[in-house]
């Protein structure tokens, strides 16, 4: 039977109106929600100390709750700066350190830019730069999760991401399916098998096993010509994707992915709403 978890990215309005302060109060609190996953939000960079990320991670593995970590949003895997580009290695570096922490078993790096070379040349950086992220890192334990991305100008694709991760077995994709519904400017998701195309993609390209315990990211994004533009909640009706088919496509094909939520503000609730969906069709 599909067993797929559900989480926030980062600490909604839900979890500070109820006198949340400190991220090592949150495993226990998405425990008492009936959520079962978390991905810390290190956008910024990594700043906490190793006292405050173990805290953070013994509050996890207390509490049951699966930990993932992003990294930071300056990470360049295109760059074409090359002293920039192979500082990134660094910065990965210190995300599987502070990952390890934390207990996670998964980082998320965002895929590079294209918007000032062509793309064949920023895939050709990105991948070099993975293939020295592995040098530096060697066998490690933790997934490097290679995200899509929602703007045009981004590499990101799904083929892209695919792509980037044959560098190594190490590497994983990191499905926003709101990304892709945006850099598609809408109707990427109308129902539940485009959400199986997905799997069955990174299925025949990468092994079963990378797309049965998927790591995803969900929210609606508004979106323009140019592709992502903002990150919207679930009481938005204009844009999507509807998370329902996607519950429907876990159900179906019996898959066990964990899906990080990162509406606006709104990340514990519409994870939940998502897992309740789930339980449902599952009969759980």
């Amino acid at each position: 039977m599909s067993n797929p978890t559900f989480g926030p990215g980062g600490n909604g309005e839900w979890f500070k109106r109820e006198g949340g302060k400190s991220t090592a109060e949150a495993p226990a609190w998405l425990k008492s929600k009936g959520l079962d996953a978390y991905e810390y939000e290190a956008g910024q960079g990594v700043s906490a100390g190793e006292n405050a990320l173990r805290a953070i991670g013994e509050a996890a593995r207390t509490n049951g709750i699966l930990m993932s970590l992003h990294t930071p949003y300056f990470i360049s895997l295109s760059g074409v700066d090359e002293t920039k580009r192979l500082k990134s290695v660094e910065y990965i570096q210190k995300s599987l350190w502070a990952a390890e922490l934390l207990g996670a078993d998964t980082i998320v790096i965002h895929s590079g830019s294209a918007a000032k070379i062509s793309r064949e040349e920023a895939m050709r950086l990105s991948c070099d730069t993975l293939g020295k992220v592995m040098e530096a890192v060697g066998d490690t334990p933790i997934r490097l999760g290679i995200e899509t991305m929602g703007k045009v100008n981004q590499l990101g694709t799904l083929e892209e991401v695919i792509r980037q991760c044959r560098v190594d077995p190490h590497f994983w994709p990191v499905v926003d399916f709101g990304h892709l519904n945006a850099r598609e400017r809408g109707g990427a998701f109308p129902d539940c098998d485009s959400y199986r195309r997905v799997f069955d993609t990174i299925g025949c390209a990468l092994g079963d096993v990378y797309a049965r315990t998927l790591h995803c990211h969900f929210s609606k994004i508004q979106y323009t010509d140019a592709g992502e533009k903002k990150h919207l909640t679930f009481e938005d009706t204009a844009y999507g994707p509807a998370f329902e088919p996607l519950m429907e496509a876990i159900v179906r094909d019996d898959l066990s992915p964990r899906i990080i939520c990162e509406s606006d503000g709104t990340m514990p609730e519409d994870a939940l709403t998502m897992k309740r969906y789930w339980q449902t069709l599952a009969g759980i």
